[in-house]
């Protein structure tokens, strides 16, 4: 199996080379995110092991551009972060897995093994509802032919929507679809996104597909 390892410190990556090659990896290391790019756009691999933070580009930027070349090579992100934004915005961005900083090698192992065995994720389909439609692969929202500039967090809401159109989606439903299931915040915050959304989606083109439904939660209609 081919691993590609992104990772820039030199202690951790060449001992996780070793390791996972007497595991019987077959592993390249580099060390910054533009050789890692160019990597994981001009060889095959099996798996990429990712950091987040990397010289050159970051593992977010790398991750973005993978999937935006339609590469689906499983990726697992390594990071000494460990918030639930970090883990949720690297999910957004197409990760597959990810491992916190000390972590174990046995552990190491078994998620990559898992995620091989796994595959590489299908082609996610674009979604459209009436003139906005959301492109998962470019990570590229349009309304009417206009673009829409999004963050992560707005994008990944509004996929859950489109997803799931006409439905009625309660504050816990898209808090455990768009942060993490683990989530123990305010619900409120997704009413503060909702209002991000209707922003830029919905107040410049003078719609209102982004409804509350009182007492329930939201959905997202097409024009009547």
């Amino acid at each position: 199996m081919r691993v590609l390892l992104v990772e820039d410190e030199r202690r951790l990556a060449q001992a996780v080379q070793r390791g996972l090659t007497a595991e019987g990896f077959n592993v390249d290391w580099v060390d910054n995110g533009v050789d890692g790019l160019w990597k994981a756009k001009e060889q095959q691999y099996d798996v990429v092991v990712l950091d987040i933070m990397l010289p050159g580009l970051n593992g977010y930027k790398v991750c973005e551009s993978m999937r935006a070349a339609g590469i689906w090579t499983p990726v697992l992100m390594l990071t000494a972060k460990d918030g639930e934004y970090d883990q949720a915005d690297a999910f957004d961005l197409g990760a597959d897995d990810y491992l916190i900083k000390p972590f174990s090698f046995v552990v190491l192992v078994a998620r990559l093994r898992a995620l091989v065995r796994r595959g590489g994720a299908a082609r996610p389909v674009a979604l459209q509802v009436d003139d906005l439609t959301l492109d998962p692969v470019r990570h590229r929202v349009e309304r009417a032919g206009t673009e829409i500039s999004l963050t992560p967090r707005e994008f990944g809401l509004l996929e859950f929507l489109m997803r799931h159109p006409g439905e009625v989606l309660t504050k816990t439903q898209i808090v455990e679809a768009v942060w993490d299931a683990a989530f123990d915040g305010d619900l409120n915050v997704v009413e503060v996104y909702i209002g991000y959304l209707r922003k830029k989606v919905d107040q410049p083109f003078g719609r209102s597909s982004i409804r509350t439904v009182r007492g329930v939660g939201y959905r997202l209609m097409g024009r009547e």
